[in-house]
């Protein structure tokens, strides 16, 4: 279910990007393009360019690069549709009802159900907290601190001793059992028919970032068990995707988010003037949730217990953070347990100040390491440094690397030139396997580093699209099947359609990509660049591209071919001819380096 493919590309016309972005970022003209400083991360020198012609911008610092749709996307944090509809209202283009398949139709009614009988439910639990059958519930959010205005704000509620009420309340609404089965609200047992899932606890409402109540989250009054129960996945509830208190979190403008574990602490925290905690939601910290902290922050603070769980927890996170992309402390709240204790002993002005002076995610991690090291004995301490080498491998950037290596070296006093030495020594050696880390942008899918036919099929399709004069040249030599890289292949593909179909658009292109991490690497793949000062240097290069490509393209098809291919076989091998008399011949062609410094 989408708008058609000329819609969306009416909007788009009619939306120059240049005047879109202007909107949020200073914009200076550059020979063909304008610059101006990146809005996704922190520089000094503006890296962020954004094409007229192409209609796409491409920050060359940090990645982050797109269309006109894919802009407002990442700065307002849109999903595909919203971004539409927000250009086409600014172009006066009045969008249609969207068109649903049959089978998308019921899967949007199923969807719609599901939330409505959660919010019935939600109703129902809020209202319960407030009469007498509620009384030890509140008397628990009471006894917990929380005011009226908090217990309001979360929709707090309660789940009754009578394990069917809410079963026989939603039936009197007409739901069917099967509905109210795929709800997760309900238990099944053949004894007992269908039954409350929720019943005697304190009830939290779990809502996506729109408000909706997706879930709930229960936890049981007196010595039961489980202590917290939680919603089943659902149609509508993924609890590996979703945060709980993001909906408050992510517009509290505060430059980082705080993950902790908790309902009662995310709770207890935004109580207190900190609104930009978030919890997981009984689980283990998900990289489907770091990428959702991305969306909204480049920094976060983790709180967890204070306990040998807390920090293994913390171990645990830190690395699928750095994955994302994002900046980590983690904060110490000893002697207090979790951030309602503290609070309540300490107060909030204590509590900022532990968050003012959280530790630097890599230290955190070198300091748990010391207890399984004798730091009295010397032999412990070298085997402590040589480990704390190996994991500083993990710094791709020499300046970052330096920067570690110098506050390890204060902090366990050992000399710079020292540690840098033995850092050096394990590269060389090949020692300690780097652990692969974003960059701090966070927008790069994959850190693999780009081998050399790679790189030449991401610069033909550079080329092809700043230059499209050049297809009729070389469509003797390349296709689209030479492209061995499946992105690039399908990019390919739609390149050589637009040619054949007269007009290579590639701003026009990314709308075929609904993902955002595609889109930015599509984007990549259209700003890739050399440093070229002389026609001869640009034809040898393209000539080398050229071969590059078809190398790689008849070494994939040799591996894949059938032994008792022969037609195959001998079509190969007069490519491998070609290829060698293209390697010494000499194409003609002009590509003319692009404004803007960065190279062609």
């Amino acid at each position: 279910m989408r708008y058609s493919e000329d819609l969306i590309e009416e909007i788009r016309m009619k939306n120059d990007i240049v005047d879109v972005i202007s909107g949020y970022v200073k914009l200076q003209r550059r020979g063909s393009s304008y610059f101006g400083l990146c809005p996704f991360h922190n520089e000094k020198s503006p890296s962020f360019s954004v094409s007229p012609d192409k209609q796409m911008y491409y920050c060359f610092g940090c990645g982050a690069g797109g269309n006109v749709f894919t802009f407002l996307m990442e700065y307002e944090n849109f999903s595909f549709v919203e971004a539409v509809k927000a250009l086409a209202q600014r172009a006066g283009v009045e969008l249609p009802s969207l068109e649903y398949s049959r089978e998308a139709k019921e899967q949007a009614d199923l969807r719609s159900a599901l939330l409505e009988i959660n919010r019935q439910a939600a109703k129902y639990y809020y209202y319960l907290l407030r009469q007498p059958v509620g009384k030890q519930g509140m008397e628990y959010l009471k006894g917990r601190q929380l005011s009226e205005e908090t217990i309001h704000r979360f929709g707090l509620g309660y789940s009754d001793r009578f394990s069917d009420n809410l079963y026989r309340y939603l039936k009197k609404k007409n739901y069917s059992d099967e509905l109210l089965r795929q709800s997760g609200l309900f238990n099944v047992d053949e004894k007992k028919g269908m039954y409350d899932k929720f019943w005697n606890r304190v009830i939290f409402p779990i809502m996506d970032v729109t408000n909706r109540v997706i879930g709930f989250g229960g936890r049981v009054m007196g010595d039961g068990k489980p202590k917290y129960l939680n919603s089943p996945e659902t149609k509508i509830f993924d609890k590996s995707r979703n945060l709980y208190g993001l909906n408050f979190a992510r517009t509290s403008r505060k430059k980082n988010l705080i993950i902790c574990e908790g309902y009662m602490d995310v709770i207890s925290m935004h109580q207190a003037g900190f609104n930009n905690a978030v919890a997981s939601l009984g689980t283990a910290l998900t990289s489907q949730q770091c990428s959702l902290l991305k969306r909204y922050t480049d920094e976060v603070l983790i709180i967890y217990d204070s306990d040998e769980a807390g920090v293994k927890a913390a171990l645990r996170a830190i690395p699928m953070l750095k994955e994302a992309g994002l900046a980590t402390k983690v904060i110490n709240l000893s002697p207090y347990k979790d951030p309602d204790e503290f609070i309540k002993n300490m107060g909030r002005e204590a509590f900022e100040e532990r968050l003012q002076n959280g530790t630097n995610s890599f230290l955190f991690e070198l300091k748990a390491m010391e207890s399984r090291f004798d730091m009295a004995d010397p032999q412990g301490k070298t085997d402590f440094y040589r480990e704390a080498a190996g994991k500083m491998l993990r710094f791709e950037d020499e300046l970052e690397r330096k920067n570690y290596i110098q506050a390890v070296a204060d902090t366990y006093g050992i000399a710079p030139e020292d540690l840098r030495k033995m850092v050096n020594r394990l590269a060389l050696r090949g020692a300690g396997i780097p652990d692969p880390v974003r960059p701090r942008s966070g927008i790069r899918k994959s850190q693999e580093k780009e081998n050399g036919y790679e790189m030449s099929q991401k610069l033909m399709l550079t080329w092809l699209t700043s230059y499209p004069q050049i297809f009729d040249q070389i469509d003797r030599y390349i296709s689209p099947a030479d492209f061995t890289k499946p992105l690039y292949h399908q990019v390919a593909e739609m390149l050589f359609e637009q040619h054949a179909n007269g007009e290579v658009n590639p701003a026009r292109l990314l709308n075929r990509f609904a993902d955002s991490e595609e889109q930015k690497e599509v984007a990549a793949v259209f700003n890739a660049r050399i440093p070229l000062e002389t026609e001869e240097e640009r034809r040898g290069a393209l000539l080398d591209v050229i071969c590059r490509l078809k190398e790689d393209s008849i070494a994939h098809r040799t591996a894949a071919l059938a032994p008792t291919d022969l037609q195959g076989l001998m079509n190969l091998m007069q490519e491998k001819k070609e290829l060698e008399t293209l390697r010494s011949g000499k194409l003609v062609l002009r590509i003319q380096e692009p404004d803007g410094g960065h190279g062609a």
